[in-house]
Protein backbone atom coordinates (compact mmCIF):
# COMPACT_ATOMS: atom_id res chain seq x y z
CA UNK A 1 0.00 0.00 0.00
CA UNK A 2 2.90 2.39 0.80
CA UNK A 3 6.43 1.99 -0.51
CA UNK A 4 9.37 4.36 -0.20
CA UNK A 5 12.80 3.75 -1.67
CA UNK A 6 16.00 5.67 -0.94
CA UNK A 7 14.30 8.86 0.28
CA UNK A 8 16.54 11.87 0.90
CA UNK A 9 15.32 15.25 2.12
CA UNK A 10 17.21 18.38 3.21
CA UNK A 11 16.17 21.87 4.29
CA UNK A 12 18.12 25.11 4.04
CA UNK A 13 18.83 26.70 7.42
CA UNK A 14 20.57 30.00 6.79
CA UNK A 15 23.62 29.12 4.69
CA UNK A 16 23.60 25.49 5.83
CA UNK A 17 21.88 22.44 4.36
CA UNK A 18 20.26 20.30 7.07
CA UNK A 19 19.82 16.66 6.02
CA UNK A 20 16.53 15.47 7.56
CA UNK A 21 16.04 12.11 5.81
CA UNK A 22 18.97 9.98 4.69
CA UNK A 23 18.33 7.00 2.41
CA UNK A 24 15.06 5.86 4.02
CA UNK A 25 13.30 2.83 2.51
CA UNK A 26 10.20 1.12 3.90
CA UNK A 27 7.13 -0.86 2.88
CA UNK A 28 3.71 -0.87 4.56
CA UNK A 29 1.22 -3.55 3.57
CA UNK A 30 -2.49 -3.08 2.98
CA UNK A 31 -4.49 -3.12 6.23
CA UNK A 32 -1.48 -2.64 8.54
CA UNK A 33 -1.44 -0.26 11.49
CA UNK A 34 2.17 0.96 11.68
CA UNK A 35 3.61 3.35 14.27
CA UNK A 36 6.47 5.60 13.12
CA UNK A 37 8.52 6.55 16.17
CA UNK A 38 11.44 8.82 16.86
CA UNK A 39 12.59 11.72 19.01
CA UNK A 40 11.98 15.33 17.99
CA UNK A 41 14.03 16.18 14.91
CA UNK A 42 14.33 12.57 13.75
CA UNK A 43 12.46 13.30 10.50
CA UNK A 44 9.31 11.28 11.21
CA UNK A 45 6.78 14.02 10.39
CA UNK A 46 8.75 15.01 7.27
CA UNK A 47 8.63 11.39 6.11
CA UNK A 48 4.87 11.24 6.77
CA UNK A 49 4.30 14.40 4.71
CA UNK A 50 6.37 13.02 1.82
CA UNK A 51 4.51 9.69 1.88
CA UNK A 52 1.18 11.56 1.98
CA UNK A 53 2.07 13.87 -0.89
CA UNK A 54 2.16 17.03 1.24
CA UNK A 55 5.90 17.46 0.59
CA UNK A 56 8.44 16.29 -1.99
CA UNK A 57 11.60 14.27 -1.45
CA UNK A 58 14.85 15.59 -2.91
CA UNK A 59 15.42 12.11 -4.36
CA UNK A 60 14.00 8.62 -4.13
CA UNK A 61 10.62 7.17 -5.08
CA UNK A 62 7.29 6.95 -3.26
CA UNK A 63 4.37 4.73 -4.26
CA UNK A 64 1.00 5.00 -2.54
CA UNK A 65 -1.94 2.80 -3.58
CA UNK A 66 0.21 1.52 -6.43
CA UNK A 67 0.90 4.98 -7.87
CA UNK A 68 4.29 6.67 -8.02
CA UNK A 69 3.60 10.12 -6.60
CA UNK A 70 6.69 11.72 -8.13
CA UNK A 71 5.27 11.15 -11.62
CA UNK A 72 1.91 12.75 -10.85
CA UNK A 73 0.82 16.20 -11.87
CA UNK A 74 -0.56 18.56 -9.23
CA UNK A 75 -4.19 17.83 -10.11
CA UNK A 76 -3.71 14.05 -10.02
CA UNK A 77 -1.84 14.21 -6.71
CA UNK A 78 -4.50 16.50 -5.22
CA UNK A 79 -7.23 14.06 -6.31
CA UNK A 80 -5.35 11.15 -4.70
CA UNK A 81 -5.05 13.05 -1.40
CA UNK A 82 -8.76 13.83 -1.53
CA UNK A 83 -10.07 10.40 -2.51
CA UNK A 84 -7.56 7.80 -1.34
CA UNK A 85 -5.79 9.34 1.66
CA UNK A 86 -7.06 10.68 4.98
CA UNK A 87 -5.05 12.97 7.26
CA UNK A 88 -5.30 13.53 11.01
CA UNK A 89 -3.02 16.10 12.65
CA UNK A 90 -2.10 17.09 16.20
CA UNK A 91 -4.12 20.30 15.74
CA UNK A 92 -7.65 19.31 14.86
CA UNK A 93 -8.02 21.92 12.07
CA UNK A 94 -11.80 22.06 12.34
CA UNK A 95 -13.86 24.96 10.94
CA UNK A 96 -15.19 26.85 13.95
CA UNK A 97 -18.49 28.02 12.50
CA UNK A 98 -19.52 24.58 11.21
CA UNK A 99 -21.17 21.84 13.25
CA UNK A 100 -19.57 18.45 13.86
CA UNK A 101 -21.63 16.94 11.06
CA UNK A 102 -20.79 19.77 8.65
CA UNK A 103 -17.07 19.50 9.43
CA UNK A 104 -17.16 15.78 8.70
CA UNK A 105 -18.85 16.38 5.34
CA UNK A 106 -16.39 19.01 4.05
CA UNK A 107 -14.08 16.61 2.09
CA UNK A 108 -17.09 14.85 0.53
CA UNK A 109 -18.60 18.15 -0.64
CA UNK A 110 -15.22 19.24 -2.03
CA UNK A 111 -15.16 15.96 -3.97
CA UNK A 112 -18.45 16.93 -5.61
CA UNK A 113 -20.72 14.62 -3.64
CA UNK A 114 -24.22 15.79 -2.77
CA UNK A 115 -25.05 16.36 0.87
CA UNK A 116 -28.27 14.33 0.66
CA UNK A 117 -26.30 11.35 -0.69
CA UNK A 118 -23.85 11.59 2.22
CA UNK A 119 -26.49 11.54 4.98
CA UNK A 120 -26.13 7.78 5.50
CA UNK A 121 -22.30 7.67 5.51
CA UNK A 122 -22.16 10.68 7.84
CA UNK A 123 -24.61 9.00 10.22
CA UNK A 124 -22.48 5.84 10.23
CA UNK A 125 -19.29 7.78 10.96
CA UNK A 126 -20.91 9.85 13.71
CA UNK A 127 -21.91 6.63 15.44
CA UNK A 128 -18.53 4.98 14.79
CA UNK A 129 -16.66 7.81 16.55
CA UNK A 130 -19.24 8.22 19.32
CA UNK A 131 -20.42 11.71 18.37
CA UNK A 132 -23.96 11.17 17.12
CA UNK A 133 -25.48 13.12 20.02
CA UNK A 134 -23.02 15.98 19.39
CA UNK A 135 -23.65 16.24 15.65
CA UNK A 136 -25.09 19.78 15.88
CA UNK A 137 -22.42 21.10 18.24
CA UNK A 138 -19.63 23.38 17.08
CA UNK A 139 -15.94 22.70 17.77
CA UNK A 140 -15.67 25.12 20.70
CA UNK A 141 -18.46 23.21 22.48
CA UNK A 142 -16.44 19.98 22.37
CA UNK A 143 -13.59 18.55 24.43
CA UNK A 144 -10.20 18.02 22.78
CA UNK A 145 -10.88 14.30 22.43
CA UNK A 146 -14.24 14.96 20.77
CA UNK A 147 -12.63 17.43 18.37
CA UNK A 148 -10.01 14.87 17.40
CA UNK A 149 -12.68 12.21 16.87
CA UNK A 150 -14.48 14.67 14.59
CA UNK A 151 -11.23 15.12 12.65
CA UNK A 152 -10.85 11.33 12.33
CA UNK A 153 -14.41 10.98 11.00
CA UNK A 154 -13.74 13.80 8.54
CA UNK A 155 -10.59 11.99 7.35
CA UNK A 156 -12.64 8.85 6.67
CA UNK A 157 -15.72 10.36 4.99
CA UNK A 158 -14.43 9.67 1.45
CA UNK A 159 -13.53 6.08 2.42
CA UNK A 160 -9.76 6.45 1.86
CA UNK A 161 -7.44 3.46 1.62
CA UNK A 162 -4.76 5.04 3.82
CA UNK A 163 -4.94 7.16 6.98
CA UNK A 164 -1.90 9.25 7.98
CA UNK A 165 -1.97 10.45 11.60
CA UNK A 166 0.66 12.91 12.82
CA UNK A 167 0.86 12.90 16.64
CA UNK A 168 -2.95 12.52 16.92
CA UNK A 169 -2.82 12.46 20.74
CA UNK A 170 -0.27 15.28 21.12
CA UNK A 171 -2.82 17.82 22.40
CA UNK A 172 -4.81 15.39 24.54
CA UNK A 173 -4.70 14.24 28.15
CA UNK A 174 -3.96 10.57 28.79
CA UNK A 175 -7.60 9.41 28.94
CA UNK A 176 -8.68 11.21 25.77
CA UNK A 177 -5.46 10.08 24.10
CA UNK A 178 -6.20 6.47 24.96
CA UNK A 179 -9.74 6.77 23.57
CA UNK A 180 -8.44 8.21 20.28
CA UNK A 181 -5.83 5.44 19.94
CA UNK A 182 -8.43 2.77 20.67
CA UNK A 183 -10.68 4.36 18.04
CA UNK A 184 -7.91 4.32 15.41
CA UNK A 185 -7.20 0.68 16.21
CA UNK A 186 -10.89 -0.25 15.95
CA UNK A 187 -11.39 1.64 12.68
CA UNK A 188 -8.28 -0.02 11.24
CA UNK A 189 -9.87 -3.41 11.90
CA UNK A 190 -13.45 -2.41 11.05
CA UNK A 191 -12.73 -0.74 7.70
CA UNK A 192 -9.44 -2.47 6.81
CA UNK A 193 -7.87 0.95 6.33
CA UNK A 194 -4.07 1.15 6.34
CA UNK A 195 -2.87 3.42 9.17
CA UNK A 196 0.53 5.11 9.53
CA UNK A 197 0.78 7.03 12.80
CA UNK A 198 3.65 9.28 13.84
CA UNK A 199 4.28 9.39 17.57
CA UNK A 200 7.13 9.94 20.03
CA UNK A 201 5.36 8.02 22.82
CA UNK A 202 6.07 4.31 23.40
CA UNK A 203 2.62 3.84 24.93
CA UNK A 204 0.92 5.18 21.81
CA UNK A 205 3.20 3.23 19.45
CA UNK A 206 2.07 -0.06 20.98
CA UNK A 207 -1.35 0.35 19.35
CA UNK A 208 0.33 -0.32 16.01
CA UNK A 209 0.94 -3.86 14.87
CA UNK A 210 4.47 -2.85 13.88
CA UNK A 211 6.82 -0.06 14.95
CA UNK A 212 9.29 1.65 12.61
CA UNK A 213 11.90 3.78 14.36
CA UNK A 214 13.74 6.79 12.95
CA UNK A 215 16.83 8.34 14.48
CA UNK A 216 18.81 11.19 12.95
CA UNK A 217 17.02 10.77 9.64
CA UNK A 218 17.71 7.05 9.24
CA UNK A 219 15.82 3.88 10.06
CA UNK A 220 17.09 2.71 13.43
Amino acid sequence: MIEAQNIYKSFSVGTQELAVLKDVSLTIREGEFVSLMGPSGSGKSTLLYILGGLDKADSGTVRVCGKETGKMGDAEESAMRRDEIGFVFQAYNLIDNLTVEENILVPALLAGKKRKDMAGPAEELLKAVGLHEHRKHRPMELSGGQQQRTAIARALVNRPKVLFADEPTGNLDSQNGKEVLELLSRLNKQYGITVLMVTHAEEAARYGGRVIRLRDGRLA
